[in-house]
This record gives C-alpha cells, structure tokens and sequence, in this order.
C-alpha cells in the first residue's frame, strides 16, 4: 500500500485525475521521477527562508505535467513552513493591466492561500487571526498586563497601535492603508462584528471596485487597484514572515494566457511585469518571496508572442548553453520538465491502482502484465507519439478501472482496444499556432 495517505488524500487524487485536473492534495503519493527538480527546489527554498527571493519557470508541453509540479512544490514549501498561493492566469486576468484584471488576479491568489493546516486553501482569514493573536500577546506582555484584561476595551486604543506600528515597520508602498484595514479586521475580531470583520477581508483580497464603497464600509481611502496588488503582495509577505513563516511562495499556472493576449503592447506591458518581478528577486529589493511561473514552450521561445520577444526577458531566460538531455542545470531560472519515461508512467500507473483500491475499498485483479498491455495499446494508437500525454494515458487508466469495478467481468483486452488518442491542445492555440506559420 502506498505509505501514511489518508482517505481524503486518496478520494482528492482518484476524483481530480479523472476529471483531467491535478489533485490539490496528496500529490506526494503519486510523484515518480522528478527527484533532481525537488532537489533543486528545496536548496532554493532554503536561500528564500534566508531572506533570498527566487522567480522560476517550469516549462512543459501540454500535460506534460507543469500543474501537477507545481502542486509538488507546495507539498513541499508548506513542510519548509512557507505561506502558498496558487492561481491560474485566465483571458480575464493578467499581471499588467488598466481594466482591473490585474486585480482579479491578485483575489485569485489571496482567495488561494494556504498553509500546512489549511493545505486546500482559504487562510487568509487564519493567518490574519493568528497575527493579531501575536501583536495581542506582546503587547500584554510588554506593558505587564494579562492577556484576559488587554481584551477589555480600555486597551483597544493600546492595541491599534501596536498593530500600525508593526505594520509601519514591515510595509512600504500602501503601508498605512494596509495597517488601517487590518485594524479595522481587529475591530470586528474582538468586537463580534462580523461585518466588520468581512469587510476588511474582502478589501484586504481586493475585491472593492470602487473608493466610495471602500471609504463607506470602512473609512479607507485607497482599494487594491491594478497598479498597488504587488506592493500589497510584497506587505502581505513581510507580514507573513514577521509571523514566524519561512515565505511567500505563489505560483502562477497557465502562462499561455499570457502569450494568447491579442495585442502586442498589452503582452509587451506583461512581459515588462515578469522583468519587474525577475529584477526584484533577483537584484534582492524583495525578502522572502518564491514567485513560478508555468508554461509551454511556446510561452517562453516564441519570438513573435513569448517571453523571448521582449529582449530583456530573452537575454535572463535563455538555457545555459552547457545543458544537454543528459546534463541537467536546475539552478537556472527556467527548467523545462522533460516527458517521463515508459518506465515511469508504469510506476505511476501501478501506483494509482493501489489508490484506487484504498479509495474504494476493492482490490481489483489487474496484473503488471495487464498495465503493460494497456500502456501498449495507448502507446502504439495512431497520434500517440505527437499527442499522447501522461494526462489522458492517467485518466484512460481509471476510467478503465472504474468500469472493471462496477463491472467485474467485463473484457479487459476489449477495453484496452476501444482507447482513443486526442490532441489535447485547446483549439484557439493550434488556431494561433497556424497563423504564426503563415
């Protein structure tokens, strides 16, 4: 049996994978190979927890398994006590814009946030608790006043400044607006004002579209807009690690979303944001941040639409010319995921069986033998060199599993043959991809 997974753990895997999505838990359980990017990841980790930051880039044909890494990555990150963070670039968001989609990618991430106890996201609200908890016990403890008597009113005033000193000291860029808020949170936090309370959150995650409404609610005059959310990230950081926490790590999948922007000036303004973001970590004005990024190849090489048509960008992301398939850099910034083996997907597959069985309690009689028939028949379809990806060989694999265990005495071999490969690519890429060859 695969060791120490718990039920819910098996049941987030087997449910995920069969919908063609990576599970937001439990990934651990199913990794094979990948052990010289883990590596390299966590001696990375290690120079971020020392104050460093790191932006990286994970680079992978479609279902290739980016999601599945970055994943991986927070498995990881929250063990080594980071704060994490994942969100999707979408058609409607993005990292530079005028029209607030910078924002709705900002509250996908705060939206997201997670810790080892909360590892599916949502703690937000936990760690703002927890911090106000911290500032609560100094503070009685510096003015020799217990901590049952400092929740009394009389020390609200004690309290708030305390709060907006420690946030003067950790913040920059909208340090005051940020401290304000968090106060008001406090408020609403000893108070029982749940409003309140909801309030500061949902101004906190970005989601005000308007001052009015914010200045309404809560008394503040500035929101999270599309050219602050990254000073706020960075505040949110340097509040996360004056907690006790390694870092902030945030990982942004989908970077295609990036390259499939339409205009040329509005990609060049988001490529201009990643050189921003590379140039902060890098050149050390920022402490404690792990910023990936995922893409195809496509997103990275292209010189019309990817990152390698902003010559900034080219000239930092370029592979080191030393690399081959046998010699591997992980240092560097960019690491393209080389496809797993036969052998590896054998692994993984037998794995999933084991899953599969703890999930539903059964012990299906499928031999070795037959996984590797099934892997032959995927393997040697027409299309399966140039489309085939780990993605629809896992799914293929438990949706076959799933009718043997509903039906046990179905033909295995028959379903074996009725396996279909498909180019998983979404449409509007190949479209684009057409147009660059004319």
């Amino acid at each position: 049996m695969i060791d120490n997974i718990k039920p819910k753990e098996a049941t987030s895997i087997i449910n995920s994978l069969v919908g063609g999505v990576v599970p937001k838990i439990g990934v651990q359980h199913i990794t094979v190979g990948r052990s010289e990017e883990i590596a390299a990841f966590i001696s990375a980790l290690e120079d971020v927890k020392n104050g460093h930051s790191m932006a990286k880039f994970w680079i992978g044909d479609f279902g290739s398994g980016k999601s599945f890494m970055l994943h991986l990555l927070n498995t990881v990150a929250l063990k080594q006590k980071f704060v994490v963070a994942n969100a999707d670039f979408t058609p409607d968001n993005r990292l530079y814009s005028n029209d607030g989609k910078s924002v709705i990618l900002y509250a996908a991430i705060m939206d997201n946030i997670a810790i080892q106890t909360k590892p599916e996201g949502g703690a937000l609200q936990t760690l703002l608790e927890k911090w106000i908890e911290q500032v609560i016990t100094k503070t009685a403890e510096e003015n020799y006043i217990s901590l049952a008597e400092i929740r009394n009113e009389q020390y609200f005033g004690l309290i708030q400044n305390a709060i907006m000193k420690t946030i003067n000291e950790i913040t920059e860029v909208g340090g005051f607006d940020f401290g304000y808020v968090i106060v008001k949170y406090y408020e609403g936090y000893i108070k029982n004002d749940e409003l309140l309370r909801r309030n500061a959150l949902k101004w906190l995650k970005g989601e005000y579209k308007t001052k009015t409404e914010a200045r309404q609610d809560l008394g503040v005059r500035e929101i999270v807009n599309d050219s602050n959310y990254y000073d706020m990230l960075k505040n949110f950081c340097k509040l996360f690690v004056s907690m006790g926490y390694s870092g902030f790590m945030i990982n942004l999948d989908e970077a295609i979303n990036l390259y499939k922007i339409s205009t040329a000036a509005a990609r060049e303004k988001n490529y201009e944001k990643i050189l921003s973001i590379y140039n902060d970590c890098f050149q050390g004005k920022v402490s404690n941040l792990f910023i990936n990024f995922a893409g195809t190849k496509e997103f990275l090489e292209n010189e019309r639409r990817g990152l390698f048509s902003y010559q900034a960008l080219k000239s930092r992301l370029e592979t080191n010319k030393f690399e081959t398939l046998e010699v591997r850099d992980f240092a560097q910034p960019v690491i393209t995921l080389a496809p797993m083996d036969h052998n590896e997907i054998f692994v993984l597959l037998k794995k999933l069986k084991l899953i599969f069985d703890f999930n539903y309690k059964t012990e299906l009689n499928i031999t070795d033998e037959e996984i590797s028939a099934f892997m032959e028949e995927m393997f040697n379809k027409p299309g399966a060199y140039e489309f085939l990806t780990p993605r629809e060989v896992i799914r293929d694999f438990l949706n076959i599993l799933n009718i043997i265990r509903q039906n046990p005495e179905v033909d295995k071999r028959r379903l074996f043959g009725e396996i279909e490969i498909s180019d998983e690519r979404p449409s509007d890429l190949i479209l684009l991809d057409s147009i660059e060859e004319l």
